[in-house]
């Protein structure tokens, strides 16, 4: 993978469905809304100074979001950001920066 380039979508790990709930308040206080359900599908990531992850997660009901979540570098010992989000996604929407 190239610095500064998002990787190819892949399938989402534990690590991945850590990533996303560490972010899950972040996004429920900006949106006003509570998720029942919040699973990891898939993600990208871009080596920037730290990592984006641009991950697709189902809300249930056929519904999706796309979370960009900044994590910093390790030696910085900060937790994950949610950077920017996207509503309205289906199943079927790939995974774009934003």
């Amino acid at each position: 993978m190239m610095c500064g380039a998002p990787s190819a979508a892949k399938p989402a790990t534990a690590e991945t469905q850590k990533l996303v709930d560490a972010v899950k308040a972040q996004l429920e206080e900006k949106e006003n809304q509570k998720y029942s359900v919040f699973k990891a599908v898939s993600y990208k990531n871009q080596v920037v100074a730290g990592t984006n992850y641009f991950v697709k997660v189902d809300v249930g009901e056929e519904n999706f979001l796309h979370l960009r979540v900044f994590e910093s570098l390790p030696h910085e010992n900060k937790p994950p950001v949610l950077a920017a989000y996207q509503t309205n996604k289906s199943r079927h929407d790939e995974l774009a920066y934003f």
